[in-house]
Parts: C-alpha cells; sequence; structure tokens
C-alpha cells in the first residue's frame, strides 16, 4: 500500500518535480506512445531497450547509439526507445522490478520515486566502477540521490541548480542593482523598490511548489523534511522560520503575492509573468526551458543569478528535481547496458550533450568551461552570457536532498494544508501548519 500510495501521490504532483518537463494522463492500454529504434538495420546488433518519460529524453540517447555505432562496429546496440506517460512507466517499471520479468535494459527513475526501487534487496545495477572516476570531476550531492549503501544505482540528468531569474526591465525601472542581491535581506529591501517605483510585485509565493519555493529554501540552510537518517524534520526550527518568511513576504513586507495557478509552471502563471506581474522567478536553471517555450516575448530581458543567501557568505543553490537512470538485472548484456550508459550520460561528450541537446547543466562541471558549453546557441540568446562562470561559484553549496518513501506525505501535506493555510489564507502560523502537518505524517509512518 506504501509504495502503491507513494507512486500515485508522486505521479499527481509530476509536473512540479519532474525537473525534465515529463508527466502525462495515464495509459490504461500500457502502450508506449512514441517509440525510436536506432541501429535497426544493423546485423547483429545487440538490442537495448529504454523506457523513460520524458520524450526529449530519447534525443540524448539516441545521438549517443548512432555515435556509439560509429565508434564501435563490432559491439553495434540497436536501441529501442519507448516514452510512456509519467505514472504509467514508474507503475509498470516497479512491476517488472518486483516480478523480475517484462523489464527493460535501461530506464530513467524521477527521482522523487526512486525510493521505491531501493527497497529491500536492490533490483538495479550498482554503477560504481563508471560513477567514481568521475566524481572528483561532478556535484556529488546528485549522485548521492541514486545512492544507497555506498553503491551508485542512477545517473543523474543535471544537477538543477536553483537560481533566481529576474526581469531587468523592471529592476532597472525600480533603480535595483540585481548584482548587489546578496542575502535574503537585500532581496525584500529591493522589492520594497520595486514595489514602490513600478506596478509589479517583485516575487510569488506559491501553494503547490514545495520544489520551486520551501524546499530550496531550506537545502541551502542544510535542512530539509528528513535528515540522514530517514528521521522526519519538517517541523524543526529552520523550516518553520522559514515558511514564517515566505508568508512574512506576502502579508507583512507586501512584496509577493501568491503565484497564479498555485506554481510557476502554469499557464496562468506564464501570462501573469510575460505581462510583467513580477519581477524574479525562484526555480532550478532547467526552468529556462519554460522561458523559451511559454514566455518567448521576454527575450533579452531575463538575468539568471545565485539564490540570496540567508547569511552573508552563505550557500546560494540548491539542486532540484532530477532524474536517474539506472539498468536493471534483467538486462541480457548487463556490462553493454552499462557501458552504454556510461557513454551516454558519464563521458565528457556525453555531459557536453546534456546541455547542447538537452539544455540541462552537466552534472560533471568540468566540462562547464569547455567550448561546446560557452558556444553560442539559444540559451545564451535569451538570458545572456556568463551561466556556467555563475554556477561554477555555487557548485559547492549544493546539498543532497533526503529522500524516503514518506516523502509525498510530506508534500501532500504542504500542498493541501500548510500552504493553504499560511500562505493563501493566512489563517495559522507557520509553525502551528508545520507541527500539524509533521503530525499527520508521523501517523503515516507509523502505520
Amino acid at each position: 500500500m506504501k509504495k502503491s500510495l507513494l507512486i500515485l501521490l508522486l505521479g499527481l504532483l509530476s509536473v512540479a518535480l519532474v525537473a525534465c518537463g515529463g508527466g502525462g494522463d495515464d495509459d490504461s492500454a500500457g502502450e508506449a506512445e512514441e517509440v525510436e529504434v536506432i541501429g535497426e538495420d544493423i546485423e547483429d546488433a545487440t538490442e537495448i531497450t529504454f523506457w523513460t518519460f520524458v520524450g526529449q529524453h530519447v534525443d540524448l540517447y539516441s545521438d549517443a547509439a548512432e555515435r556509439w555505432n560509429e565508434e564501435n562496429p563490432d559491439r553495434a546496440i540497436k536501441l529501442v526507445a519507448e516514452t510512456y506517460p509519467f505514472e504509467q512507466m514508474h507503475n509498470n517499471l516497479l512491476l517488472a522490478i518486483q516480478s523480475g520479468q517484462g523489464g527493460p535494459d535501461i530506464a530513467d527513475i524521477e527521482i522523487g520515486q526512486f525510493p521505491n526501487y531501493l527497497q529491500g534487496e536492490v533490483q538495479l545495477e550498482p554503477l560504481n566502477e563508471y560513477v567514481e572516476p568521475v566524481l572528483e570531476n561532478a556535484v556529488t550531492s546528485r549522485f548521492e540521490n541514486y545512492a544507497k549503501d555506498g553503491n551508485y544505482y542512477g545517473v543523474p540528468t543535471h544537477v538543477g541548480a536553483t537560481v533566481m531569474f529576474y526581469n531587468t526591465e523592471i529592476m532597472d525601472e525600480a533603480g535595483v542593482d540585481i548584482d548587489a542581491i546578496e542575502t535574503w535581506d537585500d532581496f525584500v529591501a529591493a522589492g520594497e523598490q520595486v514595489v514602490a517605483n513600478t506596478d509589479s510585485m517583485m516575487w510569488n509565493v506559491g501553494t503547490e511548489d514545495w520544489l520551486m519555493d520551501m524546499w530550496p529554501m531550506i537545502s541551502q540552510q542544510d535542512s530539509d523534511a528528513f535528515d540522514e537518517n530517514g528521521e522526519l524534520t519538517l517541523d524543526n526550527q529552520t523550516n518553520i522560520d522559514t515558511l514564517q518568511f515566505l508568508q512574512d513576504v506576502i502579508y507583512e513586507h507586501e512584496i509577493a503575492e501568491v503565484t497564479p495557478g498555485g506554481m510557476n509552471q502554469s499557464e496562468e502563471f506564464y501570462g501573469y509573468f510575460s505581462d510583467g506581474g513580477s519581477a524574479s522567478i525562484l526555480a532550478p536553471l532547467w526552468y529556462m526551458g519554460r522561458f523559451l517555450d511559454n514566455m518567448p516575448d521576454l527575450e533579452g530581458k531575463i538575468a539568471i543569478r545565485p539564490m540570496p543567501a540567508w547569511e552573508e557568505g552563505g550557500k546560494r543553490s540548491a539542486g532540484m528535481g532530477g532524474t536517474g537512470t539506472v539498468v536493471t538485472n534483467q538486462s541480457e548484456d548487463v556490462e553493454l547496458a552499462k557501458e552504454f550508459l556510461a557513454y551516454a550520460k558519464l563521458s565528457e561528450e556525453g555531459n557536453i550533450n546534456l546541455w547542447t541537446v538537452l539544455g540541462f547543466d552537466p552534472p560533471r562541471w568540468d566540462t562547464w568551461e569547455s567550448e561546446e558549453v560557452q558556444a553560442d546557441n539559444k540559451y545564451y540568446d535569451y538570458f545572456g552570457d556568463g551561466i556556467f562562470d555563475m554556477l561554477l561559484e555555487v557548485r559547492d553549496d549544493i546539498n543532497q536532498l533526503n529522500f524516503t518513501e514518506n516523502t509525498p506525505d510530506v508534500i501532500s501535506e504542504f500542498h493541501t494544508n500548510v500552504t493553504q493555510q499560511t500562505i493563501r489564507n493566512d489563517s495559522q502560523t507557520p509553525q502551528e501548519a508545520l507541527e500539524q502537518a509533521a503530525d499527520a505524517v508521523r501517523s503515516e509512518m507509523d502505520q
């Protein structure tokens, strides 16, 4: 029941949690939405099946398969890439893992779902021989999200570094220097200037945005909903103070308002922000794609900067969202599947392609200053230069996230009760709301 509840809840929250733009309606027929085959005409090619819930990810593996076959004609692969709706794919994969049959060679697993696949005797293949050699040049916390008992089972798709996106047109009108915003106190002061001198708000706080508001803001303070031992810490003092800040920017400082549509990944919000409703967005770097796809008129008006710190010299980023790609123990050629996955996502060229093909910040920071990553593309055209220079400054600020099978209970309580009573209605104090939510989650944990 607990595993089924986990999948159901995280499926419903996939719009907010899927860093790479996944999600979708369930398809009870069990058919893949899309199937792409690379290398089907190569004689004696070894078939490798790949399941994903994000069609865009197929581009990365298709490119890798074509390069692999050119470089390894004696070990050619036939890549069969199948794209499914979010909930359906994770349900099917978990059933295949539990039954020991019917699974793919390689699969994407959304970060919030990953704990499901590490329960009991893990049916995924350890990837240490490929992961460990690159860790010294990578944001290691993102690999730890997919690890258990010293084994790395998933390869991250991006860092997901959380940043601030500022509308420079509004900030200039308000007389605010965005490079002078170093702390959250600076942010509030800048917001007061924005509200006083423009027709815009400074910011928005979501009621369905644990990933975009609360989580990164507590993570940068070395806090989380659970500690590293799985103990619930949702109602600790750091979290209470952070929620108090979110409540205060609306009702005391009056520089923010509730996010239209409840989250900054809604059509209502895209229109609001495009029309100058507010001056900033807190989101992971992968949110760049949301600007290009949904707010094209803001090209040249959006600047990316680190998160404000809670104190001078404090951490200025957090890693949010993500997808870990795994090799199942059902693969007929485990070693080939592992080697191909490492080639596609862990190699230097693979990491470069995470940026050039998908527009994601690669986990290997040693590629951030490469000629290929620095070359002009649509993201630099939209946001300007210096994106990876900024990331190099904050790469060590990114903490590991603590996921448990009760993570969806926390998210459900936060969206259903906590934000409604503190952010939308201002009818409870943050301490009251978080303590009430923590009691509800503890009841679930005791069942």
